[in-house]
């Protein structure tokens, strides 16, 4: 066969008026074989044309079959056309045009093809529905579904099983449970569709249920169904159960392709755990395992290096990329931004432009980032202005956030007040957080608590803004107020996110609170946080008792602040690695200023580098010194 590229010569088959049947009946069979062998259109035309010439063109699955294969390739104009000249479609030459249409996502297209052949008095089968439920949204979902059953084709499995997928992406999981419990048989299809409308939900237990049941069940699973389980633990914040699952699915003897070690490599980057990261690079580059880097597991592992504040790792990779398309140039740039690495976060982005790689908005996402974690405000309104005048794009939520972060840790309150009054878009409470949080920082009470009353009284407060609140009171000394703030929280049920630290050594990942006792070898590590106590004291270390927003007395304040979760994994790190060992740590929330400075100097004390990536950014640690340079 010639490529796509290279023009087909066919030749028809010799014309003979008096051909027998069994000849005409080969002919046609030799040319549907051609159609369906076709790979472009031209070579779709040159049949055309000789169906044209034979007297052919009306042949009822030469037709047919012409119509399907000009979309297949790309060319629905062509099957339409043929459609509009087609007489009397049947049922099949309906289902073609709808399947046609639902395939490029003209989905209210197709439904009104289906409508017009209800009109036609033409039934619609199974393989009509199955087609038309393909990617439609809930409301004709549920209206495909009255047909469904007035037509009788309820217990047909693909098309319960397109309606249980019709109605999970709408969000409608109650519908797509009934159903899927109603279906007589569950094929591995059903399964898996269900399994995903769980995970996609956030149901996680429910999905893990069903998961452990097609096992116990008999189902072969599948490498889709364990990626829809492995990437639903890490896109709903569970990477430990992710990573678990993928060593089980290693155990059972599944081959994993790219999506799931896309999925994997997330979980690593979220967990911070370079050795796990690094584990599964090596896995990828085994020619034994089948797989290779690619843009889209390249782009992943250039993420999780970031992730795990592993630059070099991720630079190497990124380097070796084929091909980089935009995301792969994001990655890199805002695995630089987060890192506090600016300067090379900027010389990515002209580089990009001198590739002809078009930005993004993630793209400026990353640059303003960058800008935020260097207190370039300047740098941070061209940047801001650039992308509407040089790029045409119109700066969304994300972008507002990056300038009113930026804007308001350099000290620009007003400035970033009125940045968010002036937005052509409405401000989310994430925003508005951003802006108290800025409040808190600068100690700015009268504005603090005009954005906190402004949140709670229109229903936009989260538990962040209560406990911001809170400690904008407590920073000035307020009690009563704070007290009160507390109050209300407890009122209505509002917790306040408890901060924790995970530190990975040997490739397990140990997890620590504030006062942790649960670690089995937590008598050695408080026996380290004494030894840590005397090393700082020798060096002139004095608590940060103010970061304590507690009304108690400065001995308790600084009992509290000795067990915070970083420490606390710090200790571990220590009495658990190698001298010299880099130590990781990741926290879900900002450091505070004091473990900031313990950091620092236990760097210089122990000549250990400390990598910590909290809520915002990478804090990397070194002879008494951190990369942030005290701004974060």
């Amino acid at each position: 066969m010639a490529s796509a590229s290279t023009p087909l010569i066919i030749t028809p088959p010799p014309l003979s008026t008096a051909a027998p049947p069994s000849t005409h009946s080969s002919k046609v069979h030799t040319l549907a074989h051609l159609i369906d062998r076709s790979k472009s259109k031209n070579h779709l035309l040159q049949i055309h044309a000789i169906l044209i010439r034979r007297g052919l063109d009306d042949h009822p699955i030469l037709n047919f079959k012409l119509q399907r294969r000009y979309s297949t390739v790309g060319h629905l104009h062509y099957s339409v056309s043929l459609f509009n000249i087609t007489r009397n479609p049947n049922v099949y030459t309906w289902t073609s045009i709808i399947h046609a249409h639902t395939q490029s996502n003209l989905n209210d297209k197709a439904l009104s093809y289906y409508f017009q052949m209800l009109t036609h008095n033409v039934q619609p089968n199974a393989f009509t529905f199955s087609s038309l439920l393909n990617g439609i949204t809930l409301q004709p979902t549920k209206a495909i579904h009255c047909h469904v059953i007035k037509f009788g084709l309820c217990s047909d499995s693909y098309v319960a099983t397109g309606l249980v997928d019709g109605y999970a992406r709408g969000g409608d999981v109650f519908s797509a449970e009934k159903l899927f419990d109603k279906m007589p048989e569950r094929s591995l299809v059903s399964l898996t569709t269900m399994l995903t409308c769980y995970t996609k939900h956030g149901k996680l237990r429910e999905a893990r249920s069903l998961f452990d049941e097609m096992e116990v069940g008999g189902s072969d699973r599948d490498v889709v169904c364990w990626n829809v389980m492995i990437d639903g633990y890490a896109s709903n914040g569970f990477p430990n159960e992710s990573l678990l699952l993928f060593r089980k699915m290693l155990v059972e003897k599944v081959r994993p392709n790219e999506i799931t070690l896309v999925a994997v490599l997330s979980s690593c980057g979220q967990l911070g755990t370079l050795d796990s990261g690094r584990w599964v690079h090596s896995y990828i580059e085994n020619e034994k395992n089948g797989l290779g880097v690619e843009v889209r597991v390249g782009t992943a592992l250039v993420d999780m290096y970031c992730k795990c504040a592993s630059l070099e790792d991720a630079r190497k990779v990124f380097e070796k990329i084929d091909g980089k398309d935009v995301v792969a140039w994001n990655s890199m740039i805002m695995g630089c931004a987060v890192n506090g690495f600016s300067e090379e976060a900027f010389e990515l982005f002209h580089e990009m432009y001198g590739m002809r790689v078009k930005p993004s908005y993630v793209t400026f996402i990353a640059l303003l980032t960058a800008c935020g974690h260097s207190g370039l405000v300047k740098k941070g309104w061209e940047i801001f202005n650039l992308m509407k005048s040089e790029y045409e794009m119109e700066p969304s939520i994300e972008h507002y956030g990056c300038m009113v972060n930026l804007l308001g840790r350099a000290g620009c309150l007003q400035e970033a007040y009125d940045l968010v009054r002036s937005m052509k878009i409405d401000p989310d409470p994430v925003l508005w957080g951003t802006l108290l949080w800025a409040c808190k920082l600068h100690n700015n009470i009268s504005l603090g608590e005009e954005i906190a009353e402004f949140l709670m009284s229109n229903d936009l407060a989260s538990s962040g803004t209560y406990v911001l609140l809170s400690n904008i009171y407590a920073v000035a000394g307020n009690w009563v107020g704070a007290a009160r703030v507390r109050s209300l929280m407890k009122d209505n049920g509002i917790e306040k996110e408890p901060g924790c630290s995970i530190v990975e050594v040997n490739n397990r990942v140990h997890e620590f609170v504030a006062g942790d006792l649960r670690h089995p070898k937590s008598k050695d590590i408080y026996f380290m946080l004494e030894e840590m106590n005397g090393w700082l004291k020798g060096n002139g270390y004095s608590p940060k008792t103010d970061v304590v927003l507690l009304d108690i007395g400065e001995e308790q304040k600084e009992l509290s602040l000795e067990v915070h979760s970083e420490k606390l994994a710090l200790a571990f790190g220590l009495i658990s690695t190698r001298p010299g060992t880099t130590i990781k740590i990741v926290k879900n929330l900002r450091v505070c200023l004091d473990c900031h400075t313990v950091m620092k100097m236990i760097s210089t004390i122990t000549g250990r580098k400390i990598v910590m990536r909290d809520q915002n950014r990478f804090h990397h640690f070194d002879t008494g010194s951190c990369s942030c340079g005290d701004f974060w």
